[in-house]
């Protein structure tokens, strides 16, 4: 009779243990279901997203646009991740604006419409771009890049606005704007400067729209490391984002925050804002946990709780 009601205990136990597990995938296919982006949790706390247009060379739609809004600002809050990898399917990162969706922005920039109302509307379509980007810098967690093939126009905001940047040996950047008569719009002209310090580099690319190859790109500093492969690169760049991910998030999340302040302003400013930020999270409790993993070495590695 014991025995007997010890399994049903073991049965019960095993199945609100898989409706739990079913739950919270379901909330998460649903929170994270795109049309342009494929997202992905490969490992703990390290969250994956896929530019998912490889038919049409990963090209930036109207639904891009609005997803990577969408994506990045629900991973900021979301304490389930703290790093995320970003690359893509098919041949190439992407192959930048997707000029057969551009029909909505042609209309008023050759409408016959009063010039200050299509100025208007012009601001909102060019300020909303940049915000998908945006949203990338502006994430709380890491973003790790990881380039194959061409990353082309749009594609050199895209990385610019990410932490980390790695690439295959056959990846190539190029800033195509230039060639359909445009400035890039969206954040390489002022990303692109602070990211590789070479102002003279970061003219001749957005002038010429010349292709800036992977061994160029490393000795820039455009990306901190070149594999030979998707596969080889991936499977770096989700080793790195897991040992970020076993860091404390008070720590990496404050060590972004703070790089990114004390890229905009001047030393003493970021100096001057470390010591308010660190003024609170110094009392936070991940201080003690590491403190005490330091000092114990032969215990195991600290854990973090969320944030």
């Amino acid at each position: 009779m014991q025995s007997t009601i010890k399994l049903l205990g073991q049965t019960a136990v095993r199945k609100l243990t898989t409706t739990t597990a079913n739950m919270a995938t379901s909330s998460f296919s649903n929170k994270y279901k795109f049309e342009t982006l494929l997202v992905s949790t490969p490992r703990e706390y390290v969250y994956h997203v896929e530019l998912n247009r490889p038919q049409q060379f990963n090209t930036m739609n109207s639904a891009f646009w609005r997803e990577m809004v969408e994506c990045f600002q629900a991973i900021s809050e979301d304490s389930d991740c703290r790093v995320v990898v970003l690359s893509a399917n098919g041949k190439h990162f992407t192959a930048g604006l997707d000029l057969t969706d551009m029909g909505p922005l042609m209309e008023t920039v050759l409408g016959d419409g009063d010039v200050a109302r299509k100025f208007r509307t012009l601001q909102q379509f060019i300020k909303s771009y940049q915000l998908s980007f945006t949203s990338v810098e502006q994430c709380n967690k890491p973003v790790i890049a990881a380039v194959h093939g061409g990353c082309i126009g749009g594609g050199v905001d895209l990385i610019t606005a990410a932490d980390i940047r790695f690439c295959t040996q056959d990846a190539f950047f190029q800033i195509k704007e230039v060639d359909i008569g445009l400035a890039a719009d969206v954040g390489t002209l002022q990303r692109l400067p602070k990211v590789i310090g070479s102002d003279s580099l970061v003219r001749e690319l957005a002038y010429t729209a010349r292709k800036m190859f992977a061994d160029e790109a490393a000795q820039a500093g455009l990306v901190s490391r070149v594999l030979s492969d998707k596969e080889i690169m991936l499977k770096v760049a989700l080793e790195i984002a897991s040992a970020i991910a076993d860091k404390s998030p008070v720590a990496v999340q404050g060590s972004k925050h703070n790089l990114n302040y004390a890229r905009d302003h001047s030393i003493e400013e970021g100096l001057n804002y470390m010591v308010i930020w660190n003024a609170a999270m110094l009392q936070s409790e991940d201080l003690r946990v590491a403190a005490m993993a330091s000092m114990d070495r032969k215990g195991p590695p600290p854990s973090f709780s969320k944030l």
